[in-house]
């Protein structure tokens, strides 16, 4: 959830409109000049606005969930932008300036971060009734200032925003009128659960929790396009991904005995079990006491095993589930049968999770990582109750940028 003003807006406007200007003009300057930019090259002048207009977007967009402003996922939603729309130029060869494009593009991201830095360095005052006592706000929004509101009137400094569990039952008329009033002064007011679930990514496990439009079901629009989403993307891999699958394969069969590919039941979409594919990264013995959670320094990993984990290589035979259309690219990890039906009696709606299709890399791996237990799985589907509720195009492109970022990493592997 963005804390913005509707003052800060109105200068959030013109400030972009000025980056944007910025980064058209500063190029054109330095490898032409803006006449001959004008009536020669009017495609690179789009290109490099279309960069900006749609990084801004979906970084906008992507404000709503925690995470967003650090370099890495500003850098690659640029450069995703810019290589789609330079992609689309190269194909149908149209002309533009080479230099322009470049620099131009380079122009974007250095405005880009800037904003997000200026951003980063807004403390605002926010005033809260102290009714929403299940979480302490201050402790997770450290950066600003809050100030309590303990009877139904300003206070002497002024506010921008005002932060109340707006379901509180016991909110009698005299704050309900002050809280209305807030409203009409031009004063933000911001429900405290939902301000909370943005800053830690996180549904509490106190009740289902319906989406914007109001219904716990995922948008069926947003669902279809996704599933083209996903073909569309693997068909592109395919050139660099069979080298490394044919590359993995060869080398697990050399380490160890045993096939190269992993199959075991998984729970998905509605409930329903499916077969999934992996490439083995344990010994073939390694589950015959049973189903059990990988932990840190786990034995029954081999070397090579740890390399393909670290990476998520190990994943990679999951593209076969997604054009069977058993998994998503992007959705909660699915887990197997023993551990769905013990954690449908110790986890209140478990089972909500199979709303959407399992996938490869989800909300929870890149924030969480592997759980190992029942109590990191309550956090586990709390993250995954969050990304039901907000599931969108939007997120889906964090968690991919945050992907990268776990791949380089190793964050959460075992």
């Amino acid at each position: 959830m963005k804390l913005s003003s509707p003052l800060s807006q109105s200068f959030n406007w013109l400030r972009q409109i000025f980056f944007l200007l910025l980064c058209l003009v500063t190029p054109a300057l330095v490898v032409s000049n803006i006449p001959n930019i004008l009536q020669n090259h009017w495609i690179s002048i789009l290109v490099i606005a279309l960069t900006f207009i749609l990084s801004n977007i979906t970084l906008k967009e992507i404000q709503y969930v925690p995470g967003y402003q650090t370099a890495i996922y500003i850098t690659s939603t640029v450069f995703v932008w810019f290589a789609i729309l330079l992609l689309f130029v190269m194909v149908f060869r149209l002309p533009y300036s080479r230099s322009y494009v470049m620099l131009g593009g380079v122009m974007v991201l250095l405005v880009m971060l800037l904003d997000a830095y200026l951003n980063r360095q807004k403390r605002h005052r926010i005033g809260y009734i102290p009714t929403y006592d299940q979480y302490d706000l201050r402790s997770v929004m450290k950066d600003q200032k809050f100030v309590l509101i303990e009877e139904p009137k300003l206070p002497e400094e002024p506010i921008e925003y005002l932060v109340v569990d707006l379901n509180h039952p016991q909110l009698s008329s005299d704050w309900l009128k002050f809280i209305s009033n807030c409203s009409l002064q031009n004063i933000t007011v911001i429900n405290a659960k939902q301000l909370l679930e943005s800053y830690t990514g996180r549904v509490t496990i106190d009740r289902l929790s319906e989406n914007e439009l109001g219904t716990l079901q995922p948008s069926y629009l947003y669902s279809k396009l996704k599933r083209l989403i996903d073909i569309f993307s693997i068909i592109l891999s395919l050139p660099l991904l069979i080298p490394i699958l044919l590359i993995t394969a060869v080398i697990i069969k050399l380490e160890s005995k045993g096939p190269a590919i992993f199959t075991q039941k998984r729970v998905g979409y509605r409930g329903k079990e499916f077969k999934i594919y992996k490439f083995r990264s344990m010994y073939t013995d390694s589950e015959e006491q049973g189903a059990q959670f990988a932990s840190l320094g786990d034995q029954r990993v081999t070397p090579f095993g740890k390399i393909i984990r670290k990476l998520r290589i190990d994943e990679l035979p999951q593209f076969f589930n997604i054009i069977k259309g058993n998994m998503s690219l992007i959705g909660p990890r699915p887990e197997q049968k023993t551990f769905v039906e013990q954690f449908e009696n110790e986890i209140p709606f478990y089972n909500y999770r199979h709303i959407v299709k399992p996938g490869i890399s989800g909300w929870a791996q890149v924030n969480q990582g592997y759980a190992s237990g029942t109590s990191e799985t309550f956090v586990k589907i709390e993250y995954d109750l969050f990304y039901i509720k907000y599931f969108s195009f939007s997120l889906d492109f964090l968690i991919f940028l945050k992907t990268i970022k776990t791949i380089f990493t190793g964050f959460g592997a075992r």
